[in-house]
């Protein structure tokens, strides 16, 4: 192929009947060929995961002005937002099922036609004239469209680097292809106080939104033309065979390093949502303001990308999966427990930003390389399978998180140097409980978890396999003519 880069497998030769100096045909049966187009499937992936991020949080950094253009209270815009999850949970099953069976290409296509659908449905619901009535419910479906996209497309950055990465850039593809998703939040958290002063400005802040996700389905639709490129990029790509669905399901809760990384990890998800959502109300009582709250939100994705790419490059140049992650959870822990304790300090801003800061370059960094363990640890089921169920754990967990640390809160009768408004809200067992809870599994983790890399250890069988067949193929007699 004319577009075609050619690597060797990492992976050498176990037989010491493999001769040192192959001939022509041994060389190209141990190349795997990949392919440059595989950056613009990444490419598309990342564009589409950041625009249906900025559409789940529109609303939330201009939740005021919001509510005042829609004419509905705070807690129906805050709906906006969680109409993600609700959707979530219910349809990442089909979700995976659908990406193991239908394909990457279909999979990505509808994702991003679901997700412009959804971003050109709020615009529309700009009303006509101050007597229009149904804008909340308009806006709400556009939502609702978005939220149906976003299993297609978190699911899939697993099975993109599966497909079509060789084995020594896999986790650095789906980590370039996960932290496209925080990318967005922030992105979110930046241009909609930018381009919304006023609540007259909300059709606005819709359509600059609503354009690139028109353009990012353009891309999709005819640049994404196969689900797998036409030669296989690793040995277990080539000899790929996924569980069906249902048997996938059945393996995977066979399995108990994967039910300990599926109850952990999904555990260490839910206490990053609960901070994320939760992180201006714990700072306010102590009398810092919106503003520090957004730095620090701020800081927290940031620096978590900055880890996660780190800890991508390293991990696919090392293979230490376990090791790397069981290290990260343990910084994540006594970060998360450096939090809990200066968030309830005052006039700590250094303090607070550094713990901020920590807290996501530890934890956001484990995020792709736990994907990438989820398919080591559970192979040969889907690899949408493996990691779909752990965004599940985590989404489940995350509710009842949510709804555990909001019913820990106490009322305060007075706090003077409160930046809240009226209700202010005592958050000190909160976060001790949500340190807690990151600490114990993480414990959990460190102590239980253990298993083999399969996908490693199935490429290189596979690789023995082709070694010696040519080698054989090279010494087998050949009839004279």
């Amino acid at each position: 192929m004319e577009d075609g880069e050619k690597s060797f497998s990492d992976v050498q030769a176990v037989s010491s009947n493999v001769p040192r100096t192959p001939n022509t045909e041994l060389k190209k049966l141990l190349v795997f060929k990949v392919y440059k187009r595989r950056w613009f499937v990444l490419l598309v992936l990342c564009l589409l995961n950041c625009s249906n991020a900025t559409i789940w949080l529109t609303f939330a950094p201009v939740a005021d002005q919001s509510a005042q253009y829609l004419k509905v209270s705070l807690e129906e815009v805050n709906w906006l937002s969680l109409v993600y999850m609700v959707v979530a949970i219910p349809l990442s099953f089909g979700t995976t099922w659908m990406l193991d069976t239908f394909g990457l290409r279909i999979t990505l296509i509808l994702g991003s036609w679901l997700n412009m659908l959804g971003a050109v449905v709020r615009f529309c619901g700009s009303p006509p004239s101050p007597s229009f009535t149904i804008l909340y419910p308009v806006v709400m479906l556009g939502q609702t469209l978005g939220a149906l996209a976003q299993p297609l497309i978190i699911f899939t950055p697993t099975k993109l680097a599966a497909l079509w990465f060789p084995d020594h850039q896999r986790a650095t593809a789906n980590m370039i292809a996960s932290m496209s998703n925080p990318l967005g939040l922030l992105l979110a958290n930046i241009i909609s106080p930018m381009v919304v002063e006023t609540s007259t400005q909300i059709p606005a802040l819709l359509i600059a939104y609503a354009v690139p996700a028109c353009f990012i389905c353009f891309l999709a639709t005819v640049g994404i033309r196969s689900s797998t490129p036409p030669t296989p990029p690793s040995a277990s790509a080539e000899s790929s065979s996924s569980e069906p669905f249902v048997q996938g399901l059945k393996l995977l809760l066979k399995n108990k390093a994967y039910l300990v990384l599926l109850l952990c990890f999904g555990s260490g998800m839910a206490v990053f949502t609960c901070f994320s959502a939760l992180l201006e109300q714990i700072l306010c009582v102590q009398g810092y303001t919106n503003d520090f709250a957004g730095i620090c939100g701020a800081l927290f994705i940031v620096f978590g990308i900055v880890g996660a790419g780190a800890l991508g490059l390293y991990v696919d140049k090392t293979k230490k999966f376990i090791e790397a992650t069981k290290i990260n959870m343990s910084f994540t822990a006594l970060t998360c427990i450096a939090f809990a304790v200066v968030s309830l300090m005052q006039q700590q801003k250094a303090a607070v930003a550094a713990a901020c800061s920590l807290f996501g370059f530890f934890g956001f960094s484990i995020y792709p390389v736990a994907m990438e363990l989820s398919v080591e640890c559970s192979y040969p089921v889907g690899e949408a399978t493996s990691a779909g169920l752990i965004f599940v754990s985590g989404q489940v967990q995350s509710v009842l998180y949510m709804i555990l640390l909001q019913a820990l809160t106490k009322p305060l009768t007075e706090s003077p140097v409160s930046t809240c408004g009226d209700a202010v809200l005592s958050w000190r067992v909160p976060v001790l409980v949500m340190a807690g809870l990151c600490s114990f599994f993480t414990c959990c983790f460190v102590i239980f978890f253990h298993t083999r890399y399969r996908r490693l250890e199935a490429e290189e069988e596979a690789t023995y396999r082709r070694s010696s067949c040519s080698t054989n193929a090279e010494h087998a007699p050949t009839a004279d003519t």
